[in-house]
């Protein structure tokens, strides 16, 4: 079994150092190329909703919030996430804003999450409309609250976090994208390393030699540059 040489191997990449600098150049330009041209921006924006008091008689009666108002509002949370992408709430916020969008368009546009161990919910919207995803954002959030006072009789959500219209893109991330496609570059150069080396068999030193015959050398003859000979031997005339 061949040993791996450790230098022999750093050699060998470091012999094709400018080509795995080029490959790695190469995809960097590709990556910043493909985010910047091809890769449709999105934008993102997220309100938050928190379920507090149970109803309007509870809150002129009390201050505080009970054990049991908790218990039910962490229960209401899942469902009330499922609400929110209801057909009912999907086609109101669709009428109330006057976009033209399809509503399963929309609804997958909008996702809903609880924060974990909390009564927080947070609905997020992702269009291509920086203004977009912020009005729909709010307005969902909006309709959504009138829907759960009208089929539940209860006013508990309220509204923490109005959605704000977002400057930048969500989805293109450029350093990010930069590291990934250099990374993508790096394994690609020195996989065409690997394999250039095993497809070269041309004899280069002596070990490569040994290696074939499986005989040791015994001698080498040094290269040598003719014109370096003529010149040598110039000067050495002049000289005299």
């Amino acid at each position: 079994m061949e040993e791996i040489d450790l230098k022999e191997l750093f050699l060998m990449f470091w012999k094709r150092k400018a080509e795995i600098i080029l490959i790695i150049a190469i995809f960097i330009v590709i990556g910043f190329i493909y985010t910047s041209v091809f890769t449709k921006p999105m934008y993102t924006s997220s309100t938050t909703l928190v379920l507090a008091g149970t109803n309007d008689e509870a809150s002129e009666n009390q201050t505080s919030i009970t054990t049991t108002d908790l218990t039910l509002n962490s229960k209401l949370v899942s469902t009330y996430s499922q609400l929110v992408k209801s057909n009912k709430v999907v086609r109101q916020v669709i009428s109330n804003l006057g976009i033209d969008i399809p509503e399963e368009e929309l609804r997958n546009n909008i996702s809903v999450s609880s924060v974990s161990d909390t009564e927080l919910i947070k609905i997020t919207v992702t269009t291509d409309n920086s203004k977009y995803s912020a009005d729909i954002a709010n307005e969902t959030a909006k309709v959504f609250t009138s829907e759960v006072g009208e089929i539940y009789n209860i006013n508990n959500v309220h509204v923490v976090d109005e959605a704000e219209e977002s400057e930048t893109p969500s989805n293109i991330n450029h350093k990010k994208d930069v590291i990934m496609f250099a990374a993508i570059g790096l394994v690609i150069a020195f996989a065409y390393v690997i394999v250039a080396n095993m497809l070269d068999t041309t004899v280069k030193t002596e070990e490569d030699v040994e290696r074939l015959v499986d005989l040791p050398v015994l001698a080498s003859i040094p290269m040598y540059d003719p014109s370096e000979i003529k010149k040598s031997k110039r000067g050495g005339r002049r000289k005299r």
